[in-house]
């Protein structure tokens, strides 16, 4: 069984505080967002590309993890290309692409529960006006990057299981099952979290 998006190691972006990479993250996006030049913004997506890279993980890992983000990043870039030019394709290309690896590069390097910490606290004065329940929404969080790349996993199992027993491998009769399952455990999940108190 996966156990999460993160991977062990010591590398600075490892020992960085989970905050810092947090806040980090929300400025380069703010920042990529500002910027229009394509070739400041390929030079971002450079660099972020080597901040992944700098994570340790496994070429093969590394790419399947952002493989189908990316592939949806490019049909974007071509929707622009088709209805606007070159130049917003390109623009559009690089900055969602800089983003999307650097989201992978501080998925890659925080543990789940320095994420939900960093949630709670970041939710807390929300709390306080009865706008949200801090502990709740990190959960949420918790249990999303806890069985994302589980649910992945499995979509591939079920896709592998009809290749063996010779079905065509149809969208819908890949996703039925893998929804029906998701469903199962989402409910063993909620009976789990209310019989251990977790929720108040």
């Amino acid at each position: 069984m996966l156990t999460g998006l993160d991977i062990e190691g010591d590398t600075p972006l490892h020992r960085a505080p989970a905050r810092a990479k947090l806040v980090g993250l929300f400025v380069a996006a703010v920042g990529l967002f500002l910027v229009s030049s394509p070739f400041l913004l390929g030079a971002a997506a450079i660099v972020a590309a080597g901040l992944y890279a700098s994570t340790g993980i496994a070429p093969r890992e590394a790419i399947r993890r952002v493989r189908f983000v990316l592939i949806t990043v490019l049909l974007v870039a071509a929707a622009n290309y088709l209805f606007h030019s070159a130049a917003d394709a390109l623009a559009v290309l690089f900055r969602l692409s800089a983003l999307v690896l650097l989201a992978a590069a501080v998925t890659a390097t925080t543990t789940i529960s320095a994420f939900m910490d960093e949630i709670t606290l970041m939710l807390r004065p929300l709390e306080r006006f009865g706008l949200v329940r801090a502990a709740d929404v990190s959960l949420a969080v918790g249990l999303v990057l806890r069985f994302a790349p589980e649910i992945l996993a499995r979509y591939a199992d079920i896709r592998e299981a009809h290749r063996a027993r010779g079905l065509p491998v149809r969208p819908l009769g890949v996703l039925v099952p893998l929804v029906i399952l998701t469903l199962r455990d989402a409910d063993t999940i909620a009976l789990a979290i209310d019989a251990r108190g977790f929720r108040r």
